[in-house]
């Protein structure tokens, strides 16, 4: 798309009311404090609220409007955040967080401990994919004082200090959910945190508009002024916004691969894959194991030998990532290498096919399936016609199926589907974001647990003495275990370990300083001038 079509897609908004203000960046010169912040946002949120929603563009926004009591480090070392210091018991069944002072809500109410608390023991429950599993190992959760929480494990749980990021406990305020249907609270579309930035406003399929919070209790931050998030739908004009300078930040899925490979050699710009170590995040394609025919084994087996999952990670995502093996991600803790192996062999998946009585008909069909496509842009667009190509050469046809992300998210947490594409946030820990996906104790329809169904008593019983253990080794073994027998049964079929460019303006400092990357709260972040 060239400049002047760009500029009538912006004046073209401007008539419909949805652009009200420069793209470009707005600051003085020279100082660190002051200035827009122009971003990407692909696709448009369902809502603002990280407690209920957890898709990716929700938490690139609420992270800016929440916070958690911890962040972590490139190497996943707790730092601090709404807490600003902690400690833990001999026995490693006490963890005591000390809260920062002065802290208030968007709202001008005053935070303290027992929003932590009632986040933790009632709002998150109803919500969250990986609460119950988390903080139902507490024997309680108690606010002694208003500055302080204490979280009293039933028994030891190795990763427990790292379940305190953004994504697992965003706290959200007492006094405006207790005793209303959190899900459907206004307060989700009109979010009020304790965060740098507050909200002010979401024109639909324009912008969402996030303003500095002047009683923030980090003295003298946030430095910029304002981040504006542009929901723009066309690849190539996201492209060219950022070339142009009308924008100063992409990640995750904003740029299709091929446009960040050739952005990030702008002389105005830089690139870098940190940042998302805490989420680590392989592709997948998700089947309904309640579903015939995919209850079957050998038929999510045949799947896996028909995909050339290569060819997805050189073509696909030019050679963003690596090809997946298993459930892990091989650049978190208990990676387990030796595990069965699913080399590309239509012959082996036809086989399968075969063993199982699943014989083509005269059109060369064996089964019909419908794969709802994730709503993340053309990436993952390819990745499913590319999936409904090498699956229909074993006599698979599959149906492509469009939607937007709050109707995607809600077939997907309904059970409403057959195969889909996803990713989901390993949390640096199996126990905080692999195991959720494969326990029986997290099938709900709840977004990004077990929703495809599977159900093994020993990945069971293998998860739950991993997550207890607090020698590493110990939980090496146990993991390794677990992996063979997923692997072998194939829930899902892995596809690609991901790896996601940001491409930022490079007068842009301090952007990406934790594993959380941009889903940090940018209360650091400032234009050099």
């Amino acid at each position: 798309m060239k400049k002047r079509d760009f500029n009538k897609l912006l004046v073209a908004a401007a008539a419909m009311g949805l652009v009200e203000f420069p793209l470009g960046i707005t600051r003085a010169m020279g100082q660190t404090r002051g200035g827009t912040l122009n971003s990407i946002l692909q696709p448009e949120p369902p809502m603002l609220n990280i407690a209920v929603n957890q898709q990716t563009p929700t938490q690139t926004v609420a992270g800016k409007i929440f916070l958690s009591l911890l962040t972590y480090d490139f190497n996943l070392k707790p730092l601090p955040s709404l807490a600003t210091s902690w400690d833990v018991s001999a026995d490693s069944l006490t963890y005591t967080f000390h809260l920062a002072q002065g802290v208030k809500w968007h709202d001008g109410k005053s935070f303290s401990a027992d929003d932590v608390v009632y986040t933790a023991t009632e709002f998150l429950p109803q919500t969250s994919p990986r609460a119950r599993d988390i903080f139902g190992r507490c024997a309680s959760i108690t606010a002694p004082n208003a500055n302080t929480v204490v979280f009293k494990l039933k028994a030891p749980f190795g990763p427990f200090l790292n379940a305190f990021d953004i994504a697992n406990l965003p706290v959200m305020p007492k006094h405006i959910y207790a005793g209303t249907d959190v899900v459907k609270n206004p307060a989700n579309l009109k979010p009020i945190g304790t965060g740098p930035f507050k909200f002010q406003e979401w024109v639909r399929g324009s912008h969402i508009r996030l303003v500095r919070n002047d009683d923030y209790f980090k003295k003298g931050q946030p430095y910029l002024d304002a981040i504006i998030y542009h929901i723009v739908p066309d690849g190539a004009s996201r492209a060219l916004a950022l070339e142009e300078g009308d924008v100063q930040l992409t990640q995750w899925t904003d740029l299709e691969l091929f446009d960040a490979r050739r952005l990030a050699a702008e002389p105005q710009l830089a690139m870098t894959i940190k940042g998302y170590e805490y989420f680590s995040p392989i592709m997948w394609l998700e089947m309904n194991n309640r579903v015939p025919p995919m209850n079957d084994r050998r038929f999510r087996q045949a799947v896996m030998y028909a995909i050339d999952r290569e060819f997805i990670r050189s073509k696909i995502l030019y050679g963003f990532g690596r090809v997946a093996t298993g459930p892990i991600n091989s650049r978190t803790r208990f990676y387990e290498p030796n595990v069965k192996k699913y080399e590309y062999s239509l012959a082996k998946a036809t086989a399968l096919l075969d063993e199982m009585g699943l014989k083509p008909d005269a059109s060369g069909v064996r089964a019909r399936i419908s794969l709802v496509v994730a709503p993340y842009g053309e990436m993952v667009s390819r990745a499913c016609e590319f999936l409904r190509e090498s699956l229909g050469k074993v006599g698979i046809a599959v149906t492509l199926q469009t939607t937007d992300a709050g109707g995607w998210s809600q077939r997907i947490a309904n059970w409403d589907y057959q195969m889909t594409i996803n990713w989901l946030y390993q949390f640096g820990d199996p126990a905080l974001g692999v195991t959720r996906s494969y326990v029986s104790s997290n099938i709900r329809k709840i977004l990004f647990s077990n929703t495809e169904g599977y159900s093994n008593p020993e990945v069971d019983r293998l998860a739950d003495q991993a997550a207890g253990e607090t020698v590493d080794a110990k939980r090496q073994a146990l993991y390794s275990q677990m992996q063979k027998i997923l692997v072998e049964d194939v829930p899902i079929a892995w596809l690609v370990e991901l790896e996601f460019p940001t491409i930022y303006d490079k007068r842009l400092q301090n952007l990406v300083t934790t594993a959380i990357g941009i889903h940090e709260s940018f209360d650091n972040v400032y234009f050099k001038g």
